[in-house]
């Protein structure tokens, strides 16, 4: 009886432990790779900031009635990176808009990836019939379609405010990820044990989310890294054009209000260029973090 359970035990526990050795194998070879640790150091400090930005800017630093410095002060001892047109610190501005912009952008990407991955799953596991004809079209429809001009509609439709902005990103950018999806479940789907589990009695929830999902959640997972440069690009397209939320200071509306102040033809450098220097960092650590993924869990690009 005794050892009835000791297999029983071993057999819930084995998935689990190969998991964990799966994981930690992962680990050991992505700091191997230097383009991702990198990435990772970078993303590092832009998060601890963002986290920490309650605590190193208050509301009233960002309040233009309250600014105390004078308007468009080149760097100095009294600000590091010069004031904006209300004499409010650059600085100030851009560590409090760094929790905006990787929120709006982690939030989004997750919305891309939870639609993707639903319409990738459902086309690629139901492939070859009218569900897959038609999520396939649909998902075709949105890939061609330019996502500028979609966004922008929407945007104007919905409002500017932070949770729109989050809506329009993730209604905009899921296609490609349901179209990457779709391809790994058409894959997977054709393995025996899909069969198997088909062939005891196994319903279709319980085939995609024991089996299928994750099989396919290591690619999801390293195309979500790579989204979330895209998402934190898209934000500070939607801020310039001004369809982004103006109650929610982010990198994108520092760039916009630079550009409505005049900061190019005056030469105000400080007040336009730091907050477009943060965002090429953070979406290169993005990009880089997920390609060294992307090599870790594609052993083909590891050869390479």
């Amino acid at each position: 009886m005794e050892q009835h359970v000791e297999i029983a035990r071993s057999r819930r526990v084995s998935p689990w432990s190969r998991r964990w050795t799966t994981l930690t194998g992962h680990w050991a070879t992505f700091r191997t790779t230097r383009r991702g640790m990198v990435g990772l150091a970078i993303l590092t400090f832009f998060v601890a900031l963002a986290i920490a930005s309650p605590l190193l800017v208050s509301p009233d630093d960002l309040d233009p009635a309250l600014a105390s410095l004078p308007p468009h002060m080149p760097p100095s001892t009294q600000a590091w990176l010069g004031t904006d047109n209300f004499g409010r610190s650059v600085l100030d501005l851009l560590i409090a808009g760094a929790r905006v912009s990787l929120l709006v952008g982690i939030t989004a990407a997750l919305g891309a990836m939870l639609i993707g991955a639903f319409v990738g799953i459902s086309a690629g596991y139901f492939g070859g019939t009218k569900l897959d004809t038609f999520l396939n079209a649909f998902t075709n429809w949105f890939l061609v379609i330019p996502w500028l001009a979609l966004a922008i509609a929407l945007a104007a439709i919905l409002g500017a405010s932070l949770v729109n902005v989050i809506i329009v990103i993730a209604i905009t950018s899921w296609a490609s990820t349901a179209r990457l999806v779709r391809a790994q479940a058409l894959s997977v789907r054709e393995r025996p044990y899909i069969e198997r589990s088909r062939a005891l009695g196994g319903s279709h929830w319980h085939t995609v989310t024991r089996h299928v999902l994750p099989n396919v959640f290591p690619v999801l997972f390293a195309n979500t890294i790579l989204m979330v440069a895209l998402a934190i690009l898209s934000e500070t397209t939607l801020a310039i054009l001004g369809l982004s939320s103006r109650t929610s200071t982010s990198w994108g509306t520092i760039i916009e209000d630079a550009f409505t102040g005049g900061a190019m033809t005056a030469g105000w450098w400080w007040w336009l260029i730091p907050p477009g220097v943060c965002i090429v960092f953070v979406t290169l650590a993005f990009t880089m973090v997920g390609f060294a993924f992307d090599e870790i869990l594609s052993p083909r690009l590891r050869e390479r």
